[in-house]
């Protein structure tokens, strides 16, 4: 009998590295955001509109100019009249004036004239609900969510390589998004091979050593769960024209094929001659238990997989090798292995000198103590993974693990993974271009203020800090860049605005970002100096400027606000200008820092946020 024989058996990493010489990927295709929860992001989509979009009431109750109810309380209540109401859906019809109010509705559009609105439980109304009594004070912005306030145009809104959530659906639906440039999932062919398989719910003949066929169906929920779309082949039956004709059809129509059995070294096992034959034979036989008799070649443009007939050898050496191929080509993370440390609870004795995947469950004992045992029933039995909560890897040195040796045991369910970077702080074009380069960041917008203070409380990995610091910070620079930052207006500058003193000397509407922000540190700051030049105080200065106290969220929120026509001047960035295609007026440059916490450099998402900072500035130098 013409038999071939494993002779020169492959170290497992020598497996890895051949599977990873294989292209899996499938591509990239735009898919309708109900069918996108699981798939990747290929591109960082940003905001083209403030959610909300227009100014909103928080509450029931009245919107009102702010400077109308200074002084009021329940003794002497400000009296109003009211000359309208709004509710949600509807377009204002009035515009208040001073000592007007209009009944408004949650959510609904803030009419204009309106900076304020008071809940209706500190109001009390006349007979005929002509006029309202204000039993509060309330300064301007209270109770109003301003356009952009949950999320701004131009702001990044998710960045490539996320794995689409139910959460990240609800934000794409905020922003009007119906369809999603993602990774296409690998298509991987299943092919099952010998003649005594038989697919479940069709009859079984035992007599004859019919089985039913286990591994197409669990190497197919494996490979949907690493991100893979499985397509499933009809079994091809020992018999070498009809083997080849089913692998050729799914390497036409696949990325990867997987067959099971027909790859040991026996004269009908004849999948390693079709690859030989057909296409490219890279490996037959890894040093490994189970799994020793695995194939990895080419046959067309398809990669192709051999994995054991066996279901435990086939699952095993599938979780181990094939999957973690297949997510890094569907673009998705590995994810982190639970692990749990625990004593064997009884001796276990080798003499192959193979690297062998043990699958074991987990016990208590009266102590609380974790046992860990061995579940493995043999190759062919299908219920020894089913049993087992994880596997032990054993190095091919060990000849024997000792009865309450502790081991670790890689758990089959991972823990959510966390990401790779958590930063906070000021919102910024160039460190949105920087996180598209990282693998799974998070980054929270929150700006400078907040962010350094969430840095000094010891939660995130860094905090990004734009203009003046106005307190020593225990914190590890990890780089900076110069951003230019002043005044955005329409194009050609048509109002012939040239600095800060227009603000506070012509009839102009400004829009201010928030007091968190860096930006509004440094125009306080300017404005500061102005005020010593005139011999006058910063409060007097802010106080004649149109729209000052007003300031919204993120950096590019100012800008369109004077895109739209709602104001004459924004405060922002150069870069935000020219990439909307606006005038800008400079009036200084600010650092933006990244400053790491310093218990956490060594971190992997740190370094790695560190190095791209060192290419920014070496582009800058």
């Amino acid at each position: 009998m013409n038999r071939k024989e494993f002779r020169d058996l492959a170290a497992p990493d020598e497996a890895r590295d051949a599977i990873d010489s294989l292209s899996l990927e499938g591509g990239i295709e735009r898919v309708p955001l109900e069918d996108a929860r699981g798939r990747v992001l290929v591109a960082r989509l940003d905001a083209e509109l403030d959610v909300p979009g227009f100014d909103r009431a928080s509450l029931d109750g009245y919107a009102l100019r702010a400077k109308d109810t200074f002084g009021a309380d329940e003794a002497d209540p400000a009296r109003l009249d009211v000359v309208g109401e709004v509710h949600a859906g509807t377009e204002p019809d009035v515009e208040l004036e001073a000592g007007q109010a209009a009944e408004i509705s949650t959510g609904a559009v803030m009419p204009d004239g309106a900076d304020a609105m008071v809940p209706v439980e500190r109001t009390d109304t006349d007979a005929d609900g002509d006029e309202v009594l204000i039993r509060t004070a309330v300064a301007p912005g209270d109770n109003v969510m301003f356009a952009g306030a949950d999320v701004a145009a131009g702001e990044r809104a998710l960045g490539p390589g996320t794995e689409i959530t139910p959460r990240d659906i609800g934000l794409l639906s905020a922003l009007g998004v119906d369809e999603v440039p993602v990774r296409a999932r690998p298509r991987v062919g299943i092919v099952s091979t010998g003649d005594e398989l038989v697919r479940p719910g069709e009859d079984l003949a035992s007599e004859r050593g019919e089985i039913y066929d286990v591994n197409s169906y669990t190497i197919a929920a494996g490979v949907e769960d690493a991100g893979g779309d499985p397509v499933l082949y009809p079994h091809a039956g020992d018999e070498q024209d009809e083997m080849e004709r089913i692998l050729r059809e799914a390497a036409d129509e696949c990325d990867l094929v997987l067959s099971s059995g027909s790859t040991s070294a026996s004269a009908v096992d004849v999948i390693y001659r079709v690859i030989e034959e057909q296409g490219e034979l890279l490996l037959h036989g890894v040093s490994i238990k189970p799994g020793k008799p695995m194939l990895i070649g080419r046959l067309n443009d398809s990669a192709y997989v051999g994995l054991p007939g066996y279901p435990v050898s086939a699952m095993m050496v599938f979780r181990t090798f094939v999957a973690p191929a297949i997510r890094e080509a569907a673009g998705l993370p590995e994810p982190a292995a639970a692990t749990v440390t625990g004593r064997l609870a009884r001796q276990e004795r080798y003499a192959e000198g193979r690297h062998r995947l043990m699958p074991v469950g987990l016990v208590t004992d009266s102590d609380g103590e974790t046992l860990v045992y061995p579940v493995d029933k043999g190759s062919g039995a299908t219920t020894s993974l089913a049993d087992a909560d994880g596997l032990v890897e054993v190095g091919p040195e060990t000849d024997y693990l000792e009865e309450g040796e502790s081991v670790t045991v890689r758990l089959f369910s991972p823990n959510v993974r966390p990401p790779a970077l958590l930063g906070v702080g000021e919102d910024d074009p160039t460190l949105n271009r920087l996180l598209d380069g990282l693998e799974n960041p998070r980054y929270l917008s929150v700006g400078t203020r907040p962010g350094l203070r969430r840095l000094r409380e010891g939660v995130p990995d860094v905090a990004v800090a734009a203009g003046p610091l106005d307190r020593d910070l225990d914190a590890t620079e990890l780089g900076r860049w110069e951003r230019e930052w002043g005044l955005v207006v329409r194009a050609g500058n048509p109002a012939e605005i040239d600095g800060l003193a227009d603000l506070i000397d012509r009839d102009l509407r400004f829009v201010n970002r928030t007091t968190d922000s860096g930006l509004r540190s440094s125009l306080d700051a300017a404005i500061g100096d102005l005020a010593d030049d005139r011999g006058t105080t910063r409060r007097e200065l802010t106080e004649a400027i149109d729209g000052y106290e007003l300031g919204l969220r993120a950096h590019e929120s100012p800008a369109r606000k004077v895109i739209d026509g709602d104001a004459d001047v924004g405060l922002g960035l150069r870069e935000t200008a020219d990439r909307l295609d606006l005038g800008f007026v400079p009036v200084g440059e600010q650092p933006v820092r990244v400053l790491a916490n310093p218990n956490r450099t060594d971190k992997a998402g740190v370094r790695d946020l560190e190095d791209a900072l060192s290419d920014v500035s070496a582009e800058r130098r």
